[in-house]
């Protein structure tokens, strides 16, 4: 009992707990360290054993020393009446409880992290709680290219893509997306960590070795919770039995997960020349890269394909993509209409040869979205891709878009967050869900999302771009034009890209770098507010030629007061409204501004029953993204404009002042800047509103220019 005292007076057991606590506060961090440089794992061990050694070490120091106020002495040596062990005692115990604060924060933080690795795949409050993952889902890693030919890699990926794509149309089967699968492509991740991000219990890896016409596939399927190896085959073939050993493959998979699910659902085994299968894998992986140069290398793949073998529908329905994909309105330069009439071409053969050719069904569906050719159309045909492969998720992309072209826009976020789960580094589902979400009024959680894809893609221009588009919606122009300049240098030719980026220089009111970066549909406004509308005009007719959206030209023809030449070039473009309003029914979250730039130049030239023709319909369209919950300053913004023509200031001047405070900026200084607005001049409170609005105006571009 005397020894146990002495040990508590020599605070021998303080300083034990202390160095504990410390300890493993240490181990930690230093666990996190090592785990972000790749160490191995000895080093870890290394300083485990040396925290270990140091503990006994620790407490024959305190029972051998003592603090005092002259230093550190020999506690024989120090007189019993002077001690301050006590005090020192206290000391101890506020230190442990500040090591057991910082232990508690980081473990928290630690957690943090985690559960920002799950939010990333797991769809976001308005589609409910996540369900568990069931028994039957897999992901298709990446195959390894184990050539002698690096060059090989792309036909490795593609039997990975092909397996992936035969087990994703089997009903209750969950299979991760391609592009989050192959996000872990070369990089030696645990499998349970890969498991838990991809929402999985299974995982398909393997390896393919390409000799001449010879090739060796080995396949494993692996229990992602046990590492349990559950099957393992090696298929040495001749090439031309390709497909035999993907549909092999999948079917043993199957059968391993006991899907129960073969019968009519196992794939149909096409034949094809050997030379034109390894092409149209190629192709696919230079499609997938969506840049203008490796599309049209995919393009001469493809052709170079047909001509081997003009029975293999897959090869023209990739063409009919490729071709949409060069259209000056996506990644290319080619003519729109002149790419959309080709690719229909490709996409209609391919349907003759293979009718229930999911991949040509898409491209359908996307070739009549881009030629505005009917709504329904593409949503049916969209459907019907997904309904035989669940698992393209560029058609769940596209889909979505439409949905949100007729305003179905719940649908549509619905639609995206399941994406989103199913393969969340897909940059087109998550870049567009990042717009959904802020067009519902729920920036945070755009930014949120945005933050945690960080994880996987550090550095990303493109990423930069999704968060330069958040926060230009929500007034943070600063930032905004700093994040989407790194996007448009990556790919200055890319149309969104160019949009994004001029609508920065049009709020910031910098209309020349506007004029100079925007495709020719934004540019007319740059140009009305420069005051040289005949540019305007000749840039907006090529524009409106190509298919290119109407409103910003139908602005500038307001902005430069010509109210005839709007009427004209609508009328003869379109037969009637109801003509217009299918091809553009302004449902999208964003309000109408093409029908108020409509109901406005009716008015002017005192056309009425045309005017209360297109408020009826503009008002018909702001109701419908009302109810399906949109709420961002464009839309209310576009609200405010109905409201004034409709001679409902007070309502106006409400709307102003809700668009004002979700981030809108206007050009209070030029002269014919929003026509539409001037009732509202002078009005206190809409004066007031603006007033408040330029501050925050100036503030940003005075960070612009210390940006500069």
């Amino acid at each position: 009992m005397n020894l146990f005292r002495e040990l508590k007076r020599r605070n021998v057991f303080r300083v034990a707990i202390a160095y504990t606590v410390a300890a493993w506060l240490l181990l930690q961090i230093v666990d996190l360290v090592l785990e972000n440089i790749n160490s191995p794992d000895w080093v870890m061990q290394v300083f485990m054993l040396g925290l270990a050694v140091g503990l006994p070490i620790a407490m024959i120091f305190a029972w051998a020393f003592e603090v005092t106020p002259e230093g550190i002495k020999l506690e024989k040596n120090v007189d019993r009446s002077q001690s301050i062990s006590g005090e020192t005692g206290k000391q101890l115990n506020r230190g442990i409880i500040v090591i057991l604060s910082v232990l508690v924060v980081f473990l928290m933080t630690d957690r943090f992290r985690e559960d920002k690795a799950e939010q990333l795949i797991a769809p976001v409050e308005s589609t409910g709680a996540v369900t568990d993952t069931k028994d039957k889902s897999i992901a298709v890693l990446p195959f390894v290219n184990m050539s002698s030919d690096p060059e090989q890699d792309y036909f490795a990926d593609g039997i990975s893509e092909e397996i992936l794509n035969a087990l994703a149309q089997v009903k209750d089967l969950k299979v991760a997306g391609r592009t989050s699968s192959f996000a872990f492509k070369g990089k030696n991740e645990d499998l349970l960590a890969i498991g838990k991000v991809l929402r999985v219990n299974h995982i398909l890896e393997g390896s393919v070795r390409k000799a001449g016409n010879r090739v060796r596939i080995t396949a494993q399927l692996i229990k992602v919770d046990d590492g349990f190896h559950m099957w393992s085959e090696t298929y040495d073939r001749e090439l031309d039995d390709i497909f035999a050993i993907q549909d092999e493959i999948s079917t043993s998979i199957l059968t391993q997960l006991k899907a129960q699910l073969l019968g009519d659902q196992q794939r149909v085994i096409v034949q094809v020349d050997t030379r034109a299968y390894d092409l149209y894998l190629l192709a696919k992986q230079r499609i997938y890269d969506r840049t203008e140069a490796s599309l049209k290398m995919a393009v001469k793949l493809l052709e170079e394909t047909v001509r081997i073998d003009a029975g293999y529908a897959p090869s023209y329905a990739q063409l009919g993509i490729a071709h949409l994909f060069l259209s000056e309105q996506n990644y290319g330069d080619v003519p729109h209409l002149e790419a959309g009439e080709t690719a229909k071409g490709y996409l209609e053969k391919a349907l003759r040869l293979a009718p229930q050719n999911a991949e040509a069904l898409a491209g359908m569906g996307l070739y009549f979205m881009s030629s505005s050719q009917g709504h329904d159309n593409a949503i049916s045909l969209l459907q019907q891709a997904l309904d035989i492969n669940p698992n393209l998720v560029n058609a769940s992309a596209w889909l979505a878009n439409e949905l949100d072209n007729v305003g179905e826009l719940q649908a549509s976020l619905r639609l995206r967050e399941k994406t989103f789960a199913r393969d969340p580094l897909h940059r087109p589902t998550f870049a567009n869900l990042q717009q959904t979400y802020v067009q519902m009024g729920h920036a945070d959680k755009a930014l949120e999302m945005l933050q945690g894809l960080r994880v996987y893609l550090p550095g990303d221009e493109d990423l930069s771009g999704d968060f330069g588009q958040a926060y230009l919606m929500t007034g943070r122009l600063a930032e905004a034009q700093q994040k989407l300049r790194l996007t448009y240098a990556n790919a200055p030719n890319n149309a969104t890209n160019r949009i994004w980026y001029g609508l920065t220089f049009y709020v910031a009111r910098q209309y020349e770098q506007m004029a100079d970066v925007a495709p020719d549909s934004l540019a007319t406004l740059a140009l009305s507010r420069l005051g040289r509308p005949e540019e305007a005009l000749i840039r907006g007719q090529k524009a409106i030629g190509t298919g290119a959206r109407p409103e910003w030209y139908f602005q500038a023809l307001v902005e430069s007061g010509r109210f005839g030449q709007l009427v004209e070039i609508l009328e003869s473009h379109w037969s009637n409204l109801d003509a217009f309003s299918r091809d553009w029914p302004g449902r999208e979250g964003y309000g109408y501004s093409a029908m108020a730039s409509i109901a406005y130049a009716y008015r002017a030239l005192g056309d009425k029953a045309k005017f209360a023709d297109a408020m009826l319909r503009f008002k018909a369209s702001l109701d419908v993204q009302l109810a399906e919950g949109t709420d961002n300053w464009v839309f209310n913004f576009s609200r405010a404009q109905y409201a004034i023509l409709a001679n409902d200031y007070e309502t106006a001047i409400d709307l102003m002042e809700k668009a004002f405070g979700q981030g809108l900026y206007i050009d209070t200084a030029a002269d014919t800047a929003w026509p539409v607005l001037k009732p509202l001049n002078g009005d206190p409170r809409y004066e007031a509103a603006k007033t408040a609005m330029l501050e925050r105006w100036n503030s940003e571009m005075k960070k612009l220019a210390e940006k500069a």
